[in-house]
């Protein structure tokens, strides 16, 4: 069985102090709840040590949203994944296309950053979807293969078992606009079909595939019932406690 599981991914926002708040809010308001799935929260690197503190006896687990690609040294400003790893934190975000787009993140980079999460045994939460004009031109799915070939189809059997896939179209991503649920279930199903093919049914059907995009708590509950779609990358709508816990409820 694969799990279910909503993610927030905070991305540079909330000061340290607001963020404990938001994680001791959000901490409340599960008190009582058994979630139907796995609840993380991905804060930035400062928050880290201290959040995971916060929730601790919750069934809220912490994320990083980015790791270094090298292990340690002269790499002033860097994080590495041993250094996340340390705070008590589970997962990983890895690939956002924001990391992609205005960081220059390459396929060669990805791969060593999924590498050393995995040998620091974090999940890696891994980041793929297409552009507007790859959408329009009907090429998603070859995109989504390029990028699944070019940073995580290198891993073993074993290894690719550990990660979570999250689907996020980027055109989608804080402009309003959601896939419909038909398409991200087209569109997951074939991520699945593609790792099927890659490792076998059985490894398939046991991978987290995440939709992200302007998911929110109106339309969680029908993103949610596709059966390829195991739960979301939340943004914007994780900034806010009774927002995200609505989207955990969707479950």
């Amino acid at each position: 069985m694969r799990k279910n599981i909503v993610a927030g991914n905070w991305k540079m926002n909330k000061t340290l102090q607001e963020g404990i708040a938001l994680a001791t809010e959000l901490k409340d308001a599960l008190v009582g709840t058994t979630p139907n799935c796995d609840v993380v929260i991905g804060t930035p690197f400062i928050h880290l040590a201290t959040v995971v503190e916060t929730v601790k006896k919750s069934p809220i687990k912490v994320a990083a949203q980015n790791c270094a690609d090298k292990e340690s040294g002269a790499y002033t400003g860097e994080v590495s994944a041993s250094m996340i790893k340390s705070t008590g934190v589970n997962y990983v975000i890895l690939g956002h296309s924001e990391r992609r787009a205005y960081y220059g993140e390459t396929f060669e980079i990805l791969r060593n950053k999924v590498l050393l999460a995995l040998k620091n045994e974090l999940t890696p939460i891994f980041c793929i979807g297409e552009l507007k004009e790859e959408r329009e031109a009907n090429k998603q799915n070859e995109v989504v293969k390029a990028q699944l070939e070019g940073s995580v189809f290198n891993l073993s059997a074993t290894d690719f078992g550990k990660i979570v896939i999250a689907y996020e179209p980027v055109w989608a991503i804080g402009t309003g606009l959601t896939a419909t649920s038909e398409q991200a279930q087209e569109i997951h199903a074939f991520i699945r079909s593609l790792i099927a093919d890659k490792y076998g049914k059985e490894v398939a059907d046991s991978t987290s595939i995440l939709y992200g995009g302007s998911c929110n708590a109106g339309n969680a509950a029908e993103l949610f019932s596709k059966p390829d779609v195991d739960g979301g990358l939340i943004g914007g709508a994780s900034l806010k406690a009774v927002d995200f816990k609505a989207i955990i409820s969707a479950f």
